[in-house]
């Protein structure tokens, strides 16, 4: 039995080594999510038809922000989605894209017609939850609100939305896409939240590799990104989606 399975334990790990690009994701719907054991979504499918565009074979794991951001700067050929190419993030991945545009919001409840935001200091007045090591995470803490104590991190999206339905906090830092989708996932009307402010529109969502996967690779996914958005099957795959 041992020597089966070992032979077993072999064979799973060559396969594991023949995969072209294992990727990583987290739950952040409508870009990637998992529906009934499947990953699915928006980035989901635009990776999985470059990575077939391109020949190349492909893994996806969903796991927490945190730890698949870990994972992918570990492992040579690992790519992370979707991400959001910073100045920050520039030299420790490899980037394929753009895919798509980020809008980022802090939403209040309608209810709450007190929240006035006219000046970035305005913020330290209230209770912010964002994703845990988001870039809109890290774009707050830098104004400060960490160091007050007023910025609470979320482990996904859903939670963020729960703790501002329930008062936990005062306004949530969240994609616009994904704002869409989590109220239409609890059957609340759109006009249960209201912007309070654009945080960031300037930066785009990105497929981001392990730094030291081999360039050929990352531009074998380039080009069939740009032939699968020139065609329009990326902009086919987006109107399923994302609310423009």
């Amino acid at each position: 039995m041992r020597p089966l399975l070992a032979a077993l334990g072999a064979c799973w790990a060559l396969s594991a080594a023949a995969v072209d690009i294992h990727a990583y994701t987290e739950d952040v719907p409508p870009l990637n999510y998992v529906d009934k054991g499947k990953i699915s979504g928006y980035s989901t499918e635009v990776l999985r038809l470059a990575a077939q565009e391109a020949g190349l074979s492909l893994s996806i794991e969903a796991q927490p922000w945190l730890r698949a951001y870990a994972a992918v700067q570990k492992s040579p050929n690992a790519l992370l989605f979707t991400v959001v190419r910073t100045p920050e993030r520039e030299a420790q991945f490899q980037w394929v894209g753009p895919i798509g545009p980020r809008r980022v919001y802090l939403y209040r409840l309608a209810t709450r017609r007190d929240i006035r935001l006219r000046a970035n200091d305005d913020l330290r007045r209230y209770r912010v939850g964002a994703l845990a090591g988001s870039a809109a995470f890290n774009q707050l803490a830098a104004q400060g609100l960490m160091r007050d104590g007023q910025l609470d991190a979320g482990q996904d999206d859903a939670a963020n939305l729960r703790k501002l339905l329930l008062d936990r906090i005062d306004l949530v830092a969240m994609l616009d896409w994904a704002m869409h989708w989590q109220l239409q996932a609890l059957k609340l009307p759109q006009r249960t939240v209201a912007p309070a402010r654009l945080l960031d529109s300037t930066g785009q969502y990105w497929f981001a590799f392990n730094a030291a996967t081999p360039p050929e690779r990352v531009q074998r996914l380039q080009k069939a990104l740009n032939r699968i958005t020139a065609d329009g099957r990326l902009q086919q795959i987006r109107r399923r989606y994302l609310e423009d």
